[in-house]
């Protein structure tokens, strides 16, 4: 397989090996599409390498049959790779209302409860890869406090990784993160009054 060659090697200490084995903080953010399969993308390769992965879904309307978590759920009881759990933290409200009417105070409790099942698994190193889809939301609406996201994923033991994906992720996050990828969008079918399709969307 070819093997991309760093362009700078930092004088930290330490050796190629360790360093190519450092956990990520991976952030897919951006107007585009592609966030969300961007990362399950990632977990089919985790899961390829048998690692047991979590996915923490955090805005997520309860209709949104996300074609992914079928998949992932299939591959991970197959006994061949990786194990995989699902979580849907915020079902029943959707990212799409997200100018957020009325009282909210429910889906910022499911949210927030979410993220400390979050800190507990990485606390006891549960899963090798964390996908923690649309989580840059409830960072970005204040009801996650970024400075304790990054201090968490900063201070997590072990070899995990963790990959975040939604709109508007925080600077101090893109700050800290390890690999960005903004996705931007040049056209997109709803431009010309498509609405999404199977296969495509879900």
């Amino acid at each position: 397989m070819p093997q991309g060659q760093p362009s700078v090697v930092p004088d930290d200490g330490l050796t190629t090996r360790q360093r190519r084995n450092r956990p990520l903080v991976v952030v897919h953010t951006g107007v585009g599409k592609g966030k969300s399969t961007a990362a399950f993308g990632l977990a089919l390769r985790a899961w390829n390498q048998g690692w047991p992965i979590g996915v923490f879904q955090f805005v997520k309307s309860a209709k949104w049959k996300v074609g992914e978590e079928n998949a992932l759920r299939v591959l991970g009881a197959s006994g061949e790779g990786g194990s995989v759990d699902w979580h849907k933290m915020g079902e029943g409200w959707s990212w799409v209302q997200r100018d957020i009417q009325g009282d909210n105070s429910t889906n910022e409790e499911k949210a927030r409860e979410g993220w400390e099942q979050v800190k507990r698994d990485l606390a006891a190193e549960t899963y090798k890869l964390y996908v923690l889809d649309e989580f840059a939301y409830p960072m970005h609406w204040g009801w996650i406090d970024t400075d304790e996201v990054v201090d968490v994923l900063r201070h997590r033991p072990g070899t995990q990784h963790v990959v975040i994906t939604g709109r508007n992720a925080p600077e101090k996050l893109v700050d800290f993160a390890d690999l960005v990828t903004d996705m931007s969008k040049v056209k997109h079918p709803m431009d010309a009054g498509q609405k999404g399709q199977r296969g495509i969307e879900w």
